[in-house]
C-alpha cells in the first residue's frame, strides 16, 4: 500500500528530493519529450508543500503546492509514475493538497481538465500551448 508524504521545501532530504525530481523529469521532460528548465527555485522554499506516494522506496505520484501573490496556492506538477497509473493516486493527493482552505489555481494540460474539473476548477481564458506544444488551459478554484 502506497505511503501519502506531506513536508515543506526544508523538511525534504536529499534523497527525497532527488527521488521527486526524477519522477518530474521521467515524466515532463522524457515522457512528454518536454525539454525545459525543471529546476525553477521554488522547490526548497518553506512556503512549497510537496506531497507525494511512495512505496518500496519509489515515488509514485507527486503535486506540489505553491503560494502565489496574494494568498493564492498554485498547484502544479502534477505527475504520476507509468507504472502506477490508473490507481488513482493523482486524485488522492489532489484531495489532500485541497484540504487546506482558499483559492488556488493551475495550469492544466487540456486533455486533463476533466479531473481538475473534479475538484471545483473552472477553466479561465483561452486554451494556450506552453513553450514545448503542449496545449493548456488556465484554472482556478475559489474558495469552498
Amino acid at each position: 500500500m502506497p505511503t501519502l508524504h506531506d513536508a515543506t521545501g526544508p523538511e525534504l532530504t536529499a534523497a527525497q528530493l532527488h527521488d521527486i525530481l526524477r519522477l518530474r523529469v521521467d515524466v515532463f521532460v522524457v515522457e512528454q519529450k518536454a525539454a525545459y528548465p525543471e529546476l525553477d527555485g521554488r522547490d526548497l522554499r518553506p512556503d512549497t508543500r510537496h506531497l507525494w506516494f511512495s512505496e518500496a522506496g519509489e515515488v509514485l505520484s507527486y503535486l506540489r503546492v505553491l503560494a502565489d501573490p496574494g494568498g493564492i496556492r498554485r498547484i502544479g506538477r502534477v505527475a504520476t509514475a507509468a507504472s502506477a497509473r490508473g490507481q488513482g493516486l493523482a486524485a488522492r493527493l489532489m484531495d489532500a493538497a485541497l484540504t487546506t482552505p482558499g483559492e488556488y489555481v493551475l495550469d492544466a494540460q487540456t486533455y486533463v481538465q476533466g479531473f481538475y474539473a473534479r475538484y471545483g476548477f473552472i477553466a479561465e481564458g483561452a486554451e494556450y500551448t506552453d513553450e514545448d506544444g503542449i496545449p493548456h488551459i488556465r484554472m482556478r478554484r475559489l474558495p469552498q
